[in-house]
Order: structure tokens, then sequence, then C-alpha cells
């Protein structure tokens, strides 16, 4: 039976931190969704000022770089190069979300959303850096 590591509540509240640090920081409204590796919510953090829409997308983002592996932002992509068929997965080709790795092992993935996508991406990348992923 192979062992990985798994996110914990704390793990998940020091990613919210400063996920919501670089938000406050640029003064966007945001929702941070982190999720565990199975597209689950463990934390959702709803800023003053986001909206409920924030919220939801803020959570398939982090679904979708969850059960993918992959980064919305690579979907996006896809679809800008013309291929239209992944239009038919369930994902959320909006960058934003992005899969978090501890020690080489998918743990989960964090979503955001609120503010202009890179933007988005950045304050998940903060809180992302906290695992060092």
């Amino acid at each position: 039976m192979k062992t990985k590591p798994c996110l914990t509540l704390d793990d998940c509240k020091k990613m919210a931190a400063a996920s919501e640090a670089e938000a406050l920081r640029n003064g966007w409204n945001v929702a941070i969704a982190i999720l565990d590796d199975g597209g689950h919510p463990l934390l959702l953090l709803r800023l003053d000022g986001a909206s409920p829409a924030n919220a939801e997308n803020a959570i398939q983002k982090g679904r979708t770089a969850a059960i993918t592996r992959r980064s919305t932002k690579v979907w996006e992509d896809r679809i800008a190069a013309g291929r239209v068929s992944t239009l038919s997965m369930p994902v959320m080709a909006v960058q934003g979300g992005i899969p978090l790795l501890f020690q080489g092992e998918h743990v989960g993935a964090i979503g955001v959303s609120g503010v202009q996508s890179p933007q988005d991406e950045q304050i998940a990348q903060a809180g992302a850096a906290v695992l060092g992923s």
C-alpha cells in the first residue's frame, strides 16, 4: 500500500492566509478555494466585496486543477489554440486554478476568482508557495 502526504486544515489555513495577503496587498476582492486531490473543498474564503459567483468559480477552478492535475490555464490555452472539443470536458477552462504538490505528490489544488485571470493565478501561486508547489 502506498502512503502519500495529504493536506491538513492547518496547511489550508496557511495557504489561504498567504493568498488573502496577496489579494489584500493589491486591493483585490476575491474568493479562494482550497481542495483535496479528489476535488473536494477543504476551505473557502470569500473576501468582502467578492460575489457569490466568485466563490463558485473559485471552487470550479480548484476542482479542475485537482482532478486533471493541470492548471486551468492549460485548458484555457488548449481551447484558444482551437481544441474546442475540450469544451465537452468537465473542466473550468479559465486561468486561476493550480494543482498543489508536496514532495512530488499531488495533494490538491487552489482556485481563485474575482479579478482578471492572471491576477487570480498570482493569488493562487502565493498560497501554493506555502507548500513549495
